[in-house]
Parts: C-alpha cells; structure tokens; sequence
C-alpha cells in the first residue's frame, strides 16, 4: 500500500502530546490484532489506562521522581499524520540500561525507515542509556528486520508457559519441603541481588547491569504499588528461601493474584542453579497459594540457559503460550579511526632525525662553592654575538677560567 502523504514533508519526532492518543490507539489495536488473538481487549484496557492517567504522568515526567519515566513516549509526525510510536523505560535504578516497551508503526508507511527514525532518536537523546534491550516475538518478522538492521542482538530466549487451574490444584495436594522460607523485606537486597546474579549467564549480567537498589522499594514505590493493587483488583505475594550454612538465598518467587478472576495469576521464579530441586517445592507453595483466589491458571517465564525448568514444566503437563527472543545493543560512540603507517617502509634516517639537537649546545662552567653559598660560576654570560669557545682541559692542565677554590680542591 503506497502513502498518499506529499513527499516535500519532512518526518517531525517528538515527545507524545494528549492529541495523539487517537492515533496511539488505532496503531496500538492494529499491532495487538496482528500478534495475539485477544489483542483487541488486551489494548482497550491499556488505552483507557493512559487516558484516565496521561495527566498526572505527563505532570510527573517535568521533575525527578520515581515515576518519572513512566510514559517516556515518542512520535513519529508528517503532516499531522501520525506514522508511528516508541515507548521506553529505565530498566534498572541506575538508568544505564533502557528498555524499548513498543514500538507502533502505521501500515501505509515504510516501516525500516519510520522505525529506524525512532529508534536513533531515542539512541541520541537518551544520553545516560549505555545498553538497550527488549523483547520481541519470534514469529514477527518485520520487528526482528527492524531490530537487526539498528544493530540489536540476540540476548536469550523467553518461553512463556501457562498452568491450568486444574493441574494447580493436583500440584497443591502436595505439601512443599521449605523450612526457612521468609518474606521479602529491604533488608533481603543483597541476598535477592546475589541470587539473580548467579543465576544467568555472564553476558545477561552485563546487560541488565542490576545492582542492590534494584531489589528495594522505596516508600514512595510502595505507596504507588499499594494503590495499583487498589484500583486492578490485585495482590502482590512474594518470598524467598535462605540457606544458613551458606547464609544465602537459593530461591524467590513472586506472584501476582487476580482476585476479580479475568486473567491468568502471573509468577516470577528464580533459583540457583545448584539447587533445581526447589521447582516442585516452590511451584506447589505457588498453587497453595492461588487457592485462596479464584480459579485461574498461572502464567509462568522460562530462559533458555535454565534448562531444568523448561524440562520440570514440560513432565508437569504445562502449555506453551508464546516464544519471545530477547535482544540488547549497546552504545559506544565510535572513536575517530587513524591512518595505519607500516614500520617497513620508514628508513633510519628519518627515525635518527628526532634524536638530534634542535640548535647547537652552549659550553659553559660551573664551580661549587662551600657549604652554604650559592654556586658561582665565572664564565660570562653567553649571548648570540659572543659565541664562547670551546676550552681545551684536562685534569693536570687546569683551565684558567677556573677559579682558586675549584684549583685547591683539585
């Protein structure tokens, strides 16, 4: 389909403004169509969410605070026409990693050059982003061309797994082996930092680049996550498990309830790679716990480089939902590249040619006086009239320029 847009107009990006949210819709339910089958509910919900909120994030994002990136958007505008969208985030407190949420293309334009227009922007205003990562599905091969020709990589691969209500019910009958699980508190930070630590590989781990604060809520966060909670219906449940010997967390989990019954409870789980024996352990305590809640399925995420618990999934009877491929790219400005020289060529001549004097060297004398006078020296002061010559002198022969002190201590 060719554009009916006049070619002398240039592409304007810029920050996401309360007029566009029109056309953010009609791209958002375009893209969500294309990719699941329930995407038009799925961005329904989402655009009303904005709409109610677009207010107080636009005001939140004019001053630091902890919600300040919370709708960083940006358009791509050619003649009052939107093309397409970008959304992005912080992906760690430290902000040296972001992350692309979305990016929206219009279908009547060229979407390598429109998405590649968004992305750069984002690479050259975002000055404090040294990583970039997102998530994409592994079937949409336009946003995987689109990635691949702005320099993204693949990271690892996310298969996202979903337990029914029933066979959460067969896996609470058991009673889970966990004599030390705790709750999570702020104190756990650097237990909970070291266990996401050593279990990824050590690339993932550049690029997430996460550190203690990343496992912390502050008062302010908690408060925010208390009223989200309020307003969706749902409950946070979240706990770890400590080893004393090695006085470390070997496992985590948190899950997030749906008490009004729509959609599926989604879990996060992380174990040590040592201890895989805490799957079945903390996917029963999961299923002990989504009892108290409405009948639903759990939504569960596992990474290639955890292949015990794709196996422990698949012999529980899970399903597979979705297939998405991580990729990350980092940005180091390019350093200006020199002229390579080849040492064959270069004669001794010209290397010899730097080690000579600039000018020829002016003789002069100096004596040393005793202890506490300054040094004297009796030759004249050269200038560039008087050349002084050079003085024929040797140990026996003292010269007689030399004075009686420096004669007697000879």
């Amino acid at each position: 389909m060719t554009s009916l847009l006049p070619r002398n107009l240039s592409v304007v990006i810029r920050p996401v403004h309360y007029r566009d949210l029109d056309g953010i819709e009609r791209l958002t339910q375009e893209s969500f169509i294309a990719m699941t089958p329930n995407g038009s509910s799925c961005a329904n919900r989402q655009m009303q969410s904005l709409r109610r909120w677009y207010g107080l994030l636009k005001c939140l994002s004019w001053f630091p605070n902890p919600l300040q990136y919370r709708f960083c958007a940006y358009v791509a505008e050619q003649g009052r026409m939107l093309l397409g969208m970008i959304q992005v985030s912080p992906f760690n407190r430290t902000r040296t990693t972001w992350r692309i949420d979305r990016v929206l293309l219009d279908r009547s334009v060229d979407k390598q050059g429109i998405g590649s227009q968004l992305l750069r922007h984002c690479f050259e205003s975002i000055l404090e982003a040294r990583t970039w990562l997102l998530e994409v599905n592994i079937n949409d091969i336009e946003a995987l061309a689109l990635y691949r020709q702005n320099g993204f990589q693949r990271l690892a691969e996310i298969t996202y797994w979903k337990i029914e209500a029933d066979l959460l019910t067969e896996l609470a009958q058991a009673e889970p082996d966990l004599p030390n699980l705790l709750p999570v508190s702020n104190a756990d930070a650097q237990l909970l930092y070291q266990l996401d630590t050593a279990s990824m590989p050590p690339l993932v781990r550049q690029v997430f680049d996460r550190n203690t604060r990343d496992f912390k809520t502050s008062l302010f966060g908690a408060l925010t996550d208390a009223v989200k909670q309020w307003i969706t219906k749902t409950e946070v449940v979240s706990g770890y498990v400590f080893e004393p010997q090695r006085k470390a967390a070997i496992g985590y989990f948190q899950v997030q309830l749906d008490r009004k019954g729509e959609s599926p409870h989604v879990a996060t789980l992380t174990v040590h790679p040592a201890y895989t024996w805490l799957y079945p352990e903390l996917l029963s305590q999961l299923a002990r716990i989504a009892q108290d809640f409405p009948q639903q399925g759990l939504r569960l995420a596992s990474l290639d480089y955890q292949p015990e618990r794709e196996e422990y999934l698949e012999r529980i009877g899970a399903e597979r939902t979705e297939h998405t491929l991580i990729m990350s790219r980092s940005v180091w400005h390019k350093l200006r590249e020199s002229k390579f020289v080849s040492l064959e060529g270069i004669q001794w001549t010209d290397v010899l040619q730097g080690l000579q004097p600039a000018r020829k060297p002016i003789p002069g004398g100096m004596s040393w006086a005793k202890t506490g006078q300054q040094p004297t020296s009796d030759l004249p002061v050269p200038t560039k009239s008087e050349p002084i010559p050079f003085k024929n002198c040797n140990i026996e022969t003292p010269c007689p320029t030399d004075s009686a002190d420096t004669q007697q201590e000879k």
